[in-house]
């Protein structure tokens, strides 16, 4: 039987990730309803897919869809503040694409518990890093330090608050941010999920460094993650093509989702 999926949020990588399931890209998965604050963004969405999924006016007719049994958020940050506990009190598994929310403290304790209460399982995709397998296994033990670059060309950060008000616009490459993971998910919400799903797998958002460099040579955004403990060293080096749709967001953040879905619907489970 296959897994009855509901989305939240229909811009690029909902988009990506629609058009898989309904090609049959992501394992035993089908697109039952798509949901979007922008009513017709939706409407558009599911016209163009062959399933025809059913389109919510509302985020309570999705969470009362009894065929939906998982819940993809790919909206935003402030998108799984709003539903995703409400998605887990209905009964549904949820998957979420915009992790920098989980920075949050008491939101990611009230999802853990809530999910647990519930019987529910939350799934957070790599997203557009690699290397997070090795990171959950060097955790088990001592570890010296967590770090993630983050290198983004300028298109990537053109509307971004902190970037325009602090620096306007750079000439060469230069560092925008250095410090924690917790207050890099709250200046960049639309560029560095990435760094709140490494400080889940590895130990924890105060203690993951983030260093954000804008580079004005770039065509594409690029992470850096070095670990260092007592296992050894790992360093892992992603160059990501931008979603055509939206700079912000690295095409491997949509196929990762893919994966993941393939991952839950499938009998074989291969890596962490």
């Amino acid at each position: 039987m296959s897994l009855g999926v509901g989305l939240i949020g229909c811009g690029a990588i909902g988009s990506v990730l629609a058009r898989a399931i309904d090609d049959g890209q992501a394992g035993d998965a089908c697109l039952v309803m798509v949901f979007d604050k922008n009513l017709e963004k939706a409407k558009a969405l599911a016209q163009k897919l062959k399933s025809k999924p059913k389109v919510a006016k509302t985020f309570k007719e999705l969470l009362e869809c009894e065929n939906v049994k998982l819940v993809v958020e790919a909206a935003s940050q402030e998108a799984v503040r709003t539903y995703a506990v409400e998605v887990l009190r209905a009964g549904k598994d949820l998957m979420i694409m915009s992790a920098g929310a989980l920075v949050d403290s008491e939101l990611m304790s009230e999802i853990n518990r809530t999910a647990k209460e519930n019987s529910q399982k939350v799934y957070v995709p790599s997203g557009a890093i690699a290397g997070l397998d090795g990171v959950k296994a060097s955790v088990l033990g001592k570890i010296e330090r967590i770090v993630l670059t983050t290198r983004k060309p300028l298109k990537a950060l053109g509307d971004n608050a902190y970037f325009k008000k602090k620096f306007g616009s750079v000439e060469k490459p230069t560092i925008i941010y250095e410090g924690s993971a917790v207050e890099a998910c709250k200046l960049f919400p639309a560029n560095v999920n990435v760094a709140a799903t490494l400080s889940l797998a590895g130990v924890g958002a105060e203690k993951t460094i983030v260093r954000v460099i804008a580079d004005p040579t770039l065509e594409r955004n690029v992470h850096e993650i070095e670990v260092v403990g007592e296992f050894g060293k790992l360093a892992v080096h992603v160059e990501n093509v931008p979603s055509i749709e939206n700079p912000k967001t690295s095409y491997l953040a949509a196929l990762s989702a893919i994966a993941t879905l393939k991952k839950i619907t499938e009998p074989m489970i291969v890596g962490t």
